[in-house]
């Protein structure tokens, strides 16, 4: 049976996986963009054809994800109704999904059909319900609950997820979105801690 997994999400020591005011030209908050140093070095490692548990890290979900769930904040910095369908995404006409993916928001509008074989389903339906479609859509591949943090938080609360690949960053943001409330991590165990350039990875299991 496929799995509902959180890859790659990256959170300050203070536990927070964006800072305040996210925006277009802030997407993951005020001071938060460092989050996230440890897959542009990863990146830029692999693009010289070099190896190493950053570049592992960043393939790791390749392959193998069949559906992608996120948040209203994760594809738009815009809030409330849509003004209009001009925004199609932070990633260009071909995303880095290449698969279903399900966006929750308040303010529904159609699909929209990208190239590479990404489609957004935008949905006001509950976790579980979305989880079902994303099943549906995935076939025997696994399922990404891509962030933001209220929709990671959503899909633990409600007992959803089976794993989590985390990264620590070494900052303190103070303030912001955080992914974790209540006792859900209790049910996870760490099964693995890496240590990258400019963060820690540690994964979670059931």
């Amino acid at each position: 049976m496929s799995k509902v997994i959180v890859a790659n999400y990256t959170v300050s020591l203070d536990g927070y996986g964006a800072g305040p005011n996210q925006r277009l030209d802030q997407p993951f908050g005020d001071d938060a963009e460092v989050l996230h140093d440890w897959m542009l070095i990863a990146m830029a490692a692999r693009d010289r054809g070099e190896t190493g548990p950053g570049v592992d890290q960043l393939d790791r979900f390749r392959d193998g994800v069949g559906a992608t769930i996120m948040g209203r904040n994760m594809f738009s910095p815009l809030r409330g109704a849509w003004a209009d369908e001009s925004w199609r995404g932070y990633w260009g006409e071909n995303p880095p999904y290449h698969h279903a993916t399900f966006v929750h928001t308040h303010h529904l509008r159609p699909d929209l059909v990208m190239d590479g074989g990404t489609t957004f389903h935008f949905t006001d339906q509950p976790a579980a319900a979305v989880l079902d479609r994303a099943r549906e859509a995935a076939g025997d591949q696994d399922i990404v609950v891509a962030g933001g943090a209220a929709t990671i938080r959503q899909y633990l609360d409600a007992d959803l997820i089976d794993e989590i690949d985390l990264m620590v960053a070494p900052i303190f943001l103070g303030a912001g979105e955080s992914p974790f409330g209540g006792d859900a991590l209790k049910k996870f165990d760490v099964t693995d801690t890496v240590v990258l350039p400019r963060a820690t990875l540690y994964r979670l299991r059931r």
